[in-house]
């Protein structure tokens, strides 16, 4: 499983999301699976990767929580919850989608 996480540097979340995607992993029983942490630090970068804001998070080269009307760009994301709008994904969420 190849996973990797985007961020802009100045994201308030990804270090949230860092913390939650590695919880998820040793939940998931995949602790040894490593994370490619990739900053996106232009706009030409963003566009380039298709970056659409920061954290976004890739599992096997396909982020699970896209929103394709989400414009392309150095922004920060947000992620709909069971408590609400959140700046990163819920561990039961990444967990959903590592299993």
């Amino acid at each position: 499983m190849n996973i990797t996480l985007q961020y802009f540097d100045g994201c308030p979340n990804w270090q949230v999301a860092d913390r939650q995607l590695l919880e998820a992993l040793e939940l998931a029983g995949l602790g040894a699976t490593a994370v490619d942490r990739r900053l996106v630090s232009t706009p030409e970068e963003a566009e380039a990767v298709g970056f659409r804001g920061s954290p976004t998070m890739l599992i096997n080269g396909v982020d699970p929580f896209a929103d394709p009307d989400a414009p392309i760009g150095l922004s920060c994301r947000v992620y709909r919850t069971d408590a609400g709008l959140a700046g990163s994904p819920t561990v039961e969420q990444l967990l959903a989608v590592l299993r």
